[in-house]
């Protein structure tokens, strides 16, 4: 029989606990790492795999109580390493561990797949100290699979559900990643973003989601999709939890090339989490079509969103419009990139599994029928047909989307109000910025009548993460919109 008062411990420690609390309670002894990881999995147990069956976890670390054991003794031996040591992070199964876990992005043709070694970017979470406590579900192939699929499945992991209500969309593809730290089942989780992979989610699921500059954190080790828009990032229950993580991920990966260039390695994050963060800066308000999706609940809550901005001190210019928002867009980049970004990623894959590139996945999938192919696999089919990186439509659909998107899209739209911030909302705006590989970040706005969690993103341009996370952190602030679900 459980212990009432371990339990009541147990939900008092976990709920809503950020980066901060766990490690005054691990610095005073209070509890260790070792501890975190056991409540952690009880909570798995009951929420995550039975109870609500949120689903949200695909597998768990068989070393995770060993590592934090380990790092238990070392804090005690030697000090702790930083903010993150000991502390229980969930990564997206689309991320190489080098350990006894998988990593298939959620599809059946990978479900044995061992990576040989550690991704860059988890190979920076295990230097800080944190303890990867398992690999979260995902829309397959981070949903560049089938045009129908919904968000947040996976032949292999099933149905991600949204922990504020199953009836609610879950947001893709990094929906484990959210729906985990949602419902506590961990401190922070790392998801992936090609366009609103990172931002729908977090919206979904009232977190905070921050998809950096493409060229912030390595990409060595993540299975990808566009090398021009492909990029992991933080997810957490706060701004503050959010802007750890991403100081941790960062860094510059020889294997990586653009992460040379990235400006911001010396900065200190936590540096830029100001209450008054707000004050003096001009916000453009993304109203024109990208408001109109919205119904009228969410409409208010966002109106609302608005308003504070301005009672936070920022001078809201209401209503700005991209210049490219109309343009004729297509997803010719993406395609053509993602076969030949798979086809090199499987080259690091065990031939043993007999999967070398797109055209053995299609196969694969074909051959094993209904359990692979429940929505079909109509957008990997349209890759495979595509010519090489050096097919004249692609190098102009590439030309077109970097044109678009910057110099006549957010650059533009920033030179022309002076801004130094473009608010949309949850992920409605994210694709010009994401063909851009520029930052945004998303912040809880509220809850519709019916439960359903809005946030407000904020985008900016490269390497404008510092700023981003000044307004973002005022606005939480002074909202302070995030609760957790009901259980």
């Amino acid at each position: 029989m459980e212990n009432p008062q371990l339990e009541q411990q147990k939900n008092e420690w976990l709920i809503e606990a950020t980066i901060s609390e766990l490690n005054d309670k691990l610095h005073t002894g209070e509890i260790t790492s070792h501890d975190l990881v056991l409540m952690y999995l009880g909570r798995i147990a009951e929420v995550d795999q039975s109870g609500p069956s949120i689903n949200s976890l695909i597998e768990v670390n068989p070393d995770a109580l060993h590592i934090a054991a380990s790092l238990d003794y070392e804090r005690k031996t030697k000090g702790s390493r930083g903010p993150l040591h000991g502390i229980p992070v969930v990564i997206k199964d689309n991320i190489d561990t080098g350990d006894n876990m998988h990593t298939s992005a959620g599809s059946l043709a990978l479900a044995e797949s061992y990576a040989k070694e550690d991704a860059f970017l988890v190979k920076k979470l295990r230097e800080a100290g944190a303890i990867i406590l398992g690999k979260t579900n995902l829309t397959e192939w981070a949903n560049f699979m089938a045009e129908k699929m919904p968000t947040g499945y996976s032949s292999r992991g099933g149905q991600v559900l949204n922990p504020y209500g199953a009836d609610f969309m879950v947001g893709g593809s990094s929906a484990g990643s959210a729906a985990a730290i949602a419902a506590n089942l961990a401190v922070v989780s790392v998801g992936t973003e090609t366009s609103g992979s990172i931002l729908s989610p977090a919206s979904q699921n009232s977190l905070v989601g921050i998809k950096p500059t493409v060229g912030l954190i390595s990409r060595t080790g993540v299975i990808p999709i566009s090398h021009t828009q492909d990029t992991a990032g933080p997810m957490a229950r706060t701004v503050t939890d959010a802007a750890v993580l991403l100081q941790a991920l960062q860094g510059v990966d020889k294997k990586d090339a653009i992460t040379a260039s990235n400006e911001l390695l010396e900065t200190d994050y936590t540096g830029h989490l100001l209450e008054s963060g707000l004050q003096g800066k001009r916000i453009g308000i993304a109203r024109s079509t990208y408001f109109d999706y919205l119904d009228e609940s969410k409409l208010a809550i966002m109106n609302a969103a608005v308003e504070k901005l301005a009672e936070l001190g920022a001078e809201v210019v209401d209503s700005v419009e991209i210049p490219s928002t109309e343009a004729d867009w297509d997803i010719n980049v993406l395609l053509y990139e993602f076969k030949a970004g798979i086809n090199a990623y499987l080259k690091t894959v065990d031939p043993s599994l007999g999967i070398r590139n797109l055209s053995d996945i299609i196969r694969f999938n074909t051959e094993t029928g209904e359990p692979a192919l429940k929505y079909g696999q109509k957008v990997m089919e349209e890759s495979e047909e595509t010519k090489g990186l050096i097919d004249p439509l692609y190098l102009r659909s590439l030309e077109k989307d970097q044109y678009l998107s910057k110099k006549n899209g957010i650059d533009a739209v920033l030179k022309e109000h002076q801004l130094d911030a473009i608010v949309f909302p949850n992920n409605f705006g994210a694709m010009i910025p994401a063909k851009a590989g520029y930052p945004s970040i998303t912040v809880p706005a509220g809850f519709t009548p019916e439960g359903e969690p809005v946030g407000i993103t904020f985008t900016g341009g490269a390497y404008s993460e510092p700023s981003l996370i000044e307004a973002a952190f005022a606005y939480e602030q002074g909202t302070k919109h995030r609760k957790p679900p009901a259980e």
